[in-house]
């Protein structure tokens, strides 16, 4: 009898034990690993169009994440998505003539920011847009200028 209960506690513990273990898992797959707020600050920039960009998507200079994307909005003026991104507050000295891409990681990978460094000597700071952009290039357009174009030139056969 008293082998059974050791039996049983020790299945409870690894029960347990596993279910916090998936739990950590979830946080770190849907990026809500950052549970005491971090110091950011908000910088935006205004895309002809963002493909599949989605909010916490990642901000990232050289390839390291500074950042993730906060909002997107639609300017109703123009037509165009303003991105609202949060950077890190340490991450404090990007040049105010840098420019913001939407890039693809892989071939059908998920789309994220990448900034390019200027050479300006002030820096961007809350609040403030960078005017250099670059929208997302998007795989189906592409592939259908390429077919179109080979249509064209064989004459439509």
């Amino acid at each position: 009898m008293r082998n059974k209960k050791i039996v049983e506690v020790g299945v409870g513990f690894f029960m347990i034990v596993g279910l916090i273990a998936f739990a950590l898992l979830a946080l770190q797959v849907s990026g809500l690993t950052h549970i005491t707020p971090q110091k950011t600050y908000e910088l935006t920039a205004q895309f002809g169009d963002i493909g599949s960009l989605k909010r916490r998507a990642a901000v990232a200079v050289a390839g390291v994440q500074i950042g993730q994307v906060k909002a997107i909005t639609l300017n109703k003026e123009y037509y165009t998505a303003i991105v609202t991104m949060e950077i890190d507050a340490n991450i404090n000295n990007l040049p105010i003539d840098s420019a913001a891409s939407i890039k693809t990681r892989g071939i059908l990978g998920d789309n994220y920011i990448s900034i390019a460094l200027g050479f300006d000597d002030a820096f961007l700071r809350d609040g403030d847009e960078i005017e250099e952009t670059y929208q997302a290039l998007i795989l189906e357009d592409l592939i259908g200028q390429f077919v179109a174009g080979q249509i064209s030139k064989t004459g439509g056969e």
